[in-house]
């Protein structure tokens, strides 16, 4: 029996590649009979015409779903509203701009079938602009630092996982998601396959520097507490160097004491300290709002409109469904699971 894949592609101002990229799907997975496959399409609220282009490709065929978010949520909230519509038995992400060789999935499958759970794409030579690999970079110290990602892994946004990490990540139901911290958090058989990153044809990145901080934010706020612990010893360290330097502050006065106390070394400390601990509030403030907004129940997403819906969702809110629907999807999962 043939196994399901299920892709899902986030989507933003990819009018005029989105359709490459699912006909390029479409003639890999002409060469690897051992599968069937489903297409996911998810537009984050894009200002172009993307979505009346996944309407289109609906309209043509059965086997690929669009979703179409209410406003812009981010590449990671797109990712958990398009893994409640698959049913594959492996699910693979990949860029809606054609950068990522969908035809070199084949290599990405054959290592969920030598037994790992995770595979992603790691690429010879970045395409991308130096501010984007820049942002990698940070990304990847961020991902190593803070979530116990192992220094050899390299993470990209083209990977497959095997069905249990995919139901393992949709039960996270929280606001700011950050599918490569659910991930790390699932499962440690992970692995790298080498690709080739193309160059973009059409347009630019939709990363700025803004949506860039919002993600590490999301990364280390909402699945480590490293960073207070940080904040922790930055404190204890400068309150160490306060006492020291009180200490010699007196010595110095008694060895000498026509030395006079300077007034711009006291400033200098007191503003050091202050902004320290201003930092620290923030720091604080900033995984308090996060708990405040979770208990505001906070969606994912919001979906204003579903073509060629796949199996009743749970909603992303967290509300639990007990009732007929949650029934067909708990039968739906155990059949293709």
């Amino acid at each position: 029996m043939s196994k399901l894949v299920s892709f899902v592609i986030p989507c933003y101002r990819s009018a005029e590649t989105i359709g490459k990229v699912v006909a390029e799907i479409d003639e890999a997975m002409k060469k690897l009979s051992a599968y069937t496959y489903e297409i996911v399409l998810v537009n984050d609220s894009s200002p172009d015409d993307t979505f009346e282009v996944i309407r289109g490709l609906c309209a043509q065929r059965g086997d690929i779903c669009g979703i179409n978010l209410a406003r812009n949520f981010g590449q990671h909230a797109a990712l958990m509203a398009g893994f409640r519509q698959t049913r594959g038995d492996v699910v693979v992400c990949l860029d809606d701009d054609g950068q990522t060789p969908a035809d070199e999935v084949g290599r990405l499958l054959a290592q969920i079938e030598q037994g790992s759970d995770v595979v992603y794409a790691k690429y010879t030579h970045k395409q991308h602009s130096g501010f984007r690999n820049f942002g990698s970079k940070i990304n990847e110290l961020m991902t190593r630092v803070m979530l116990g990602k192992p220094k050899e892994l390299y993470l990209s946004s083209y990977f497959a996982a095997k069905r249990f990490v995919i139901d393992e990540i949709m039960r996270y139901t929280n606001p700011y998601p950050y599918v490569i911290g659910l991930v790390l958090r699932t499962t440690k058989k992970i692995v790298n396959v080498e690709v080739v990153h193309r160059e973009r044809e059409v347009g630019a990145s939709g990363y700025t520097l803004g949506k860039l901080l919002g993600l590490w934010f999301n990364g280390f706020t909402a699945f480590s507490i490293k960073p207070l612990r940080i904040a922790t010893a930055l404190g204890c360290f400068t309150a160490i160097c306060g006492f020291i330097y009180g200490i010699y502050t007196i010595i110095k006065k008694f060895v000498n004491p026509v030395v006079p106390i300077g007034f711009s070394a006291m400033m200098a400390a007191l503003v050091f300290i202050g902004g320290m601990i201003m930092l620290m509030l923030g720091l604080i403030g900033e995984y308090i709002g996060r708990i405040y907004i979770s208990l505001n129940n906070s969606p994912q997403y919001v979906i204003r409109e579903c073509i060629n819906e796949a199996v009743k969702t749970i909603p992303a809110a967290g509300v639990q469904n007990t009732g007929e629907n949650g029934k067909e999807q708990k039968e739906s999962r155990e059949r293709h699971g």
